[in-house]
């Protein structure tokens, strides 16, 4: 299989009989059957995206409209930057998911990158409210655009949004799996290494409302890398010939590629002057993540190292762990997650 063509929305001719689907390539009717799916994961995943709703405007930023006026300069530069970054990140997944749903032939896969595509949508909600209570509005579009002006933030960008950007020039399975391992990298690396930083500002007790956004975004974060890796290890079931050994190099390179650019991105932008980070801290954990990232997927780690998580960055669990009920760091109150132990592998 090398083309792709887009699944029909009205087939009555498609298959009726739940063994016969499959990922890309099937022939779907497009109904929406909660008691005959095929992927039993997709059961589990629905309900954690559910009991995942929450609203940006619930969380209180009060401290953090005096905090950021008060942040030292590395802090607010980084506040800055990373969350620029983050803004285009989860903009460029809600425009793109509807482009990969179009070719996948599952039902029951499309709802759930139908949710993601709406909680996307809720994280840019979360940034743009985050901008609009902290910021004058001056200071407000200086950040949402900083990547237009900013060429190594631009160059971040740049990577994840050619590569979306070459499936839209060629539909062919091949670039489809591209896509889906960009979403990955994106997923699984990017969102995680900028969620660090929050959680940093967290341990040294500042910006305690951003912090609280950033934990409920990566609860979703955490739903929607488990999908992509789900979404790959049944493609590698069903079609075998996408992961050759070449195959395999090559998303494998992709995500040392993300790895690398993250790396020296959190270099240029956090650097050794934040307190409770450095160069070296961003690098072990870069790259434990994406040695975590092609585990998860079966492939050979792209680091000798860096096997386990770093003892350097283990606080970032307290604040990233999503399968327990966590008590928040600043009003000393439990707050309630919804619980699915399908997630632990990926955290």
């Amino acid at each position: 299989m090398d083309s792709l063509k887009k699944r029909p929305l009205f087939n009555p001719k498609g298959d009726v009989d739940v063994q016969r689907r499959k990922i890309i390539g099937g022939n779907t009717t497009n109904l929406n059957d909660f008691n005959n799916m095929k992927y039993g994961w997709v059961s589990d995943w629905y309900r954690q995206a559910m009991n995942n709703f929450w609203i940006p405007e619930e969380i209180n930023l009060g401290v953090d409209i005096k905090d950021y006026k008060n942040l030292p300069l590395p802090e607010r530069r980084a506040y800055d930057k990373i969350l620029s970054f983050l803004i285009f990140l989860d903009s460029i997944q809600t425009a793109n998911l509807p482009n990969i749903s179009e070719y996948i032939t599952a039902n029951e896969v499309n709802l759930c990158l139908s949710i993601q595509a709406f909680q996307e949508a809720v994280h840019s909600q979360s940034y743009s409210y985050m901008l609009d209570t902290i910021c004058e509005p001056q200071e407000r579009n200086a950040v949402l655009y900083q990547w237009k002006e900013d060429e190594h933030l631009l160059k971040r960008n740049e990577f994840i949004g050619n590569l979306y950007n070459e499936f839209q020039e060629e539909k062919s399975t091949r670039m489809l799996v591209n896509t889906i391992v960009a979403n990955y990298i994106l997923e699984g690396i990017y969102f995680y290494s900028g969620f660090m930083f929050f959680y940093n500002l967290g341990r040294n007790r500042l910006m305690p409302g951003s912090v609280q956004e950033i934990r409920y975004i990566n609860r979703d974060e955490n739903t929607h890398l488990w999908l992509f890796r789900n979404i790959l290890l049944e493609l590698k079931k069903e079609e075998p010939e996408l992961f050759r050994e070449e195959d395999v190099n090559r998303y494998r390179r992709m995500i040392k590629e993300g790895c690398e650019q993250e790396i020296k991105w959190g270099h240029y932008a956090i650097g050794d002057n934040v307190q409770g980070l450095s160069k070296d801290m961003i690098t072990d954990y870069i790259q434990y993540l994406g040695n975590l990232r092609c585990s998860n997927l079966g492939f050979a780690p792209i680091y000798e190292e860096h096997i386990s998580e770093p003892d350097s960055m283990k606080w970032v669990s307290q604040y990233s762990n999503a399968n327990q009920i966590k008590t928040d760091f600043f009003e000393a109150r439990s707050t309630a997650y919804a619980k699915s132990s399908a997630l632990v592998d990926d955290l």
